[in-house]
């Protein structure tokens, strides 16, 4: 079975006794919760309404009245309570949950904690609680994201930018949170930018929820540009970079591209930048590892840091400045 089969047969499985669960609930609500477009909704309740016990008479099959006002359960021909997890969905859905705890803005860590405790309680097969775990405390910015994307208010950010090394403020339209290469973002329409953007949760310093709506554009959710992370911006100056051979990695690391290899096995990169200040911190950091080839002011910039280190090391009188 596909894994869309699949997860349409989980949907399948679960929508009625979630739906005697909201009686009257509208379709748009219904898909909201279930994560599905409303179409797709309406496509599924179509089939369910063809399904049912065996026999397959009109009164074995599940019953419903619904358009997209309103949906409610007529007969659920035996699925009233949703299927029990086998133990390996169970040890699946437990694995998924402490994973995503740790990332901020993902879930609500109390809730999330709590849904482990009972898991963990119907695996063991007992009533007892389970032991007392601490439950990390979310960081107050966090948590007023999370706050602001439910009520679909607009945000204030203060914001770091680890590639432009400066502090910004500006308002946001938060759309959804996203998990990329193992960190949370929030995605949002930045006002400032007139565009949808990535906001690292463990670098926004500071945020504010507005007391007016969102107004990220209808379309701003489907552009998936801001998932790369790497995008060139062509109007930053790009630095020329020789690594060498056993620095290859730093192509995985950072938002490089390779320009050429060379035969020694040394590999020439370009990487755009913001502020030559950061970027000649970064490269210094690597030692002899990276060396920079171009543009001109970057050399000095990395050329004027490492003399003053190295008059630094000199006057603190430590060993091996001059042979440096």
């Amino acid at each position: 079975m596909s894994s869309r089969l699949s997860l349409r047969l989980s949907r399948l499985l679960n929508m009625v006794p979630y739906l005697l669960a909201h009686p009257g609930i509208s379709a748009a609500e219904a898909a909201d919760d279930l994560g599905v477009t409303t179409k797709q909704l309406m496509s599924d309740l179509n089939q369910l309404w063809m399904c049912g016990l065996p026999g397959y008479g009109p009164g074995d099959l599940i019953d419903l009245s619904f358009s997209e006002e309103s949906i409610e359960v007529v007969f659920p021909a035996g699925m009233e309570r949703p299927l029990r997890l086998t133990s390996t969905e169970a040890t699946a859905l437990l694995v998924a949950l402490r994973s995503i705890v740790e990332m901020p803005g993902m879930v609500d860590p109390t809730a999330a904690h709590r849904a482990i405790a009972k898991i963990e309680s119907a695996i063991s097969g007992t009533d007892r609680p389970a032991p007392t775990q601490r439950v990390p405390v979310e960081a107050p910015a966090v948590a007023t994201v999370r706050a602001a994307l439910a009520d679909e208010h607009a945000l204030r950010l203060v914001y770091y930018s680890a590639s432009r090394d400066e502090v910004s403020e500006r308002i946001v339209d938060p759309i959804r949170v996203v998990l990329v290469d193992n960190n949370s973002y929030l995605q949002a329409w930045c006002r400032q930018a007139e565009g949808v953007r990535l906001f690292r949760f463990d670098r926004i310093e500071e945020a504010t929820e507005l007391d007016e709506p969102a107004q990220a554009p209808s379309d701003a959710a489907a552009d998936d540009t801001a998932f790369d992370l790497f995008s060139d911006d062509t109007d930053l100056p790009l630095a020329r970079l020789r690594l060498r051979s056993d620095y290859a990695w730093v192509l995985d690391q950072y938002p490089m591209e390779r320009i050429e290899s060379a035969a020694d096995g040394s590999i020439e990169a370009g990487m755009r930048y913001a502020s030559a200040d950061w970027m000649a911190r970064l490269l210094l950091g690597f030692g002899t590892g990276v060396s920079v080839v171009g543009p001109p002011e970057l050399v000095d910039a990395v050329r004027d840091r490492a003399d003053a280190a190295l008059r630094a090391y000199a006057a603190a009188g430590l060993a091996g400045a001059e042979s440096a």
